[in-house]
């Protein structure tokens, strides 16, 4: 593809990148809500005359005929926000207290617009079909999933999904080979035991002192039954129980999170895991019990469309601007369903700019974008799209 002619045609449709971007932005709606989200692009879509359907509730898919049609490829792009108040003085501040784009969905939304309208105002096929998702809820229940369920990969030979990233600056795209987002599982741990008076400990069971071993416990899985050249995190967050100081607890609630970077891993420590909360309390005359929730899968990139992207980023912006990634984020991410299921890769870009004092992490009040990204994502998908075919 011609660079020149991409980079000049797409930079007359930055104007209104920026404006849809900041519409959404002033008007954030959480996971499973974004109703008005919706329907906006509902309407920039039939502006371009694109057809499209609705999706798990909030949702939306939409398909653009291409000069192969017997290749299709698909642009994610997640639109919910997070219960964060929005603390920057900007135009486009957030309208809804207590609830702020913090982590860019806004622009993930936008760019895939952006591509369509790029398409539209061009008047050009792209060359292959493309697929459009806009996915509701990824902060949350995770919407992927239901889409998946719902046909959004139906026919889709790959798929591409992007993130804005406050660590690194303007101009750089962020890729990472293999696992780039851990999976997550959540552990509910119910430690039952003797209540009794707590001058006469020897009378009852302790709940409390078995659950402070099933803690110690738990952190040796990922020190001795891990491989230090493998990944893997247990956290207990929260332990609630016990009625008063002076008697021994008869009962124990613990609440926590499993991530890993591989599903054997994966497999492997939630069966020790279960090993350890149902052994160690019967060695004090108790019982432990545990619920272990799936959470999302890991993410984990193709090599060979990160191998696109790569591409992609150096013909746009230089050799210079590929900042790859040596380390997986812990950190979890939907997109991981969509890469599943079909060939494809999820990469960052740079939003970072301190001459600009734009410097605030992502899922912080203060943060915002160099609206400089908005279109190089746009131009990055767009190549993405030729260098697939």
């Amino acid at each position: 593809m011609d660079i020149q002619k991409l980079k000049f045609e797409a930079d007359k449709i930055k104007d209104w990148l920026i404006e849809v971007r900041r519409d959404f932005h002033k008007h954030p709606e959480l996971g499973t809500q974004e109703y008005r989200t919706h329907d906006k692009i509902c309407e920039y879509l039939k502006e371009m005359e694109i057809p499209y359907r609705t999706s798990f509730n909030t949702g939306v898919i939409a398909d653009i005929a291409g000069e192969n049609s017997n290749i299709t490829i698909a642009l994610r792009g997640d639109i919910d926000a997070l219960p964060i108040l929005d603390m920057k003085t900007t135009e486009y501040s957030s309208k809804i207290k207590g609830v702020c784009h913090a982590c860019g969905h806004d622009v993930h939304t936008t760019v895939v617009l952006g591509v369509a309208k790029y398409f539209y105002e061009t008047k050009t096929k792209p060359p292959v079909n493309l697929r459009l998702i806009f996915q509701p809820a990824e902060e949350t229940v995770g919407g992927a999933k239901p889409m998946i369920e719902d046909g959004a990969l139906d026919g889709v030979n790959a798929v591409y999904g992007l993130h804005v990233d406050d660590t690194i600056d303007i101009g750089k795209v962020g890729i990472k080979y293999g696992a780039m987002n851990a999976s997550s599982d959540t552990l509910k741990i119910k430690i039952s035991g003797t209540s009794c008076h707590g001058a006469y400990p020897s009378r009852g069971v302790d709940a409390l002192l078995i659950a402070s071993h099933v803690v110690i416990a738990l952190q040796s899985i990922v020190s001795r039954n891990l491989d230090a050249r493998e990944s893997g995190v247990i956290t207990i967050g929260t332990i609630n129980g016990g009625t008063a100081g002076n008697i021994v607890a008869n009962e124990i609630e613990l609440k926590g999170t499993l991530r890993t970077l591989n599903p054997e891993v994966r497999e492997r420590m939630k069966k020790r895991i279960k090993e350890v909360v149902e052994g160690i309390p019967l060695a004090f005359g108790g019982e432990g019990k545990i619920e272990i929730e799936p959470g999302y899968t890991a993410l984990i990139n193709h090599d060979k469309n990160v191998e696109i992207i790569k591409k992609s980023a150096i013909e746009l912006f230089g050799e210079e601007s590929i900042y790859e990634k040596k380390v997986a984020n812990m950190g979890v991410e939907d997109f991981s369903y969509f890469i599943e299921k079909t060939e494809g890769a999820f990469f960052t870009i740079g939003i970072r700019n301190s001459d600009k004092n734009i410097v605030a992490p992502a899922h912080n009040g203060n943060f915002d974008i160099d609206e400089e990204a908005i279109l190089n994502g746009v131009m990055m998908q767009i190549l993405n799209i030729y260098n697939t075919k």
